[in-house]
């Protein structure tokens, strides 16, 4: 027997949408029937109301904000520059003329001295000076030479006589040795600038040492004025083996 029916009005093959579109439904039904509340007028009494609970004080809090900052100070006012008018009289600088006329008395200028500064002189050696330095003793001398032979006589003597010519033995010297010493007499006649040239160093303390011995002298003269001298005197002493 052939089915007649139209395949597409066949109602088996929607089946499981119509299941689930009736849970659905029924899920609604049954929460708003579960969520639904009812009141008795009865119950409620509008009399009890009391409005004026609803006017509670609520507390102000308040908030301890800072100050504001003060306002800018004001911008200074800008200077005001008076203009002055230029009214000052300017006195003009008049030259006279320096040319001089016949009534006119002439003024005669005196001399006008110049102070010449005064010349400092160098030192100069013994061999030329002019007025050799004068040595305690040789006063008597009456030239410029006998002066120069009578201190170089006194100088020797007491060179060879303070000397300590056994110093060289001592430090292993022998035959002849030779020391140059060289000093100057100052402008007060002191003896200063000692300087000695010797083969071992305890020679030249030794010459040193009798120089200074020389007394004080009278000092040398230099075209009229006292100057410093330089004198040199070599000593030799041979050392006997």
């Amino acid at each position: 027997m052939e089915n007649k029916k139209n395949p597409k009005a066949d109602l088996n093959k929607r089946s499981l949408l119509f299941l689930q579109l009736g849970l659905i439904a029924v899920l609604l039904i049954t929460y708003v029937t579960v969520e639904w509340k009812t009141y008795d007028k009865s119950d409620i009494n509008l009399a009890q109301l009391n409005v004026d609970d609803l006017d509670e004080d609520i507390p102000i809090v308040e908030l301890n904000t800072p100050p504001p900052p003060p306002p800018p100070p004001p911008p200074p006012a800008p200077e005001i520059i008076e203009v002055v008018e230029d009214e000052e009289e300017i006195e003009e600088t008049i030259i006279e003329s320096t040319e001089t006329t016949q009534d006119e008395e002439i003024v005669e200028v005196e001399e006008v001295e110049v102070a010449e500064e005064e010349e400092e002189i160098a030192d100069v050696p013994f061999a030329v000076i002019e007025n050799v330095p004068i040595f305690p003793g040789c006063e008597s001398k009456k030239n410029n030479a006998e002066r120069k032979k009578c201190m170089s006589e006194k100088v020797s003597k007491l060179v060879n006589k303070k000397f300590n010519t056994e110093l060289g033995s001592d430090l292993g010297l022998s035959g002849v040795n030779r020391i140059f010493v060289s000093f100057k007499i100052d402008k007060n006649g002191n003896i200063v600038n000692i300087r000695s040239r010797a083969p071992h160093p305890r020679l030249e303390q030794e010459a040193a040492r009798v120089i200074k011995l020389l007394p004080k002298m009278t000092p040398g003269k230099q075209r009229g004025k006292p100057v410093g001298v330089l004198y040199s005197l070599p000593i030799t002493f041979k050392v006997e083996d």
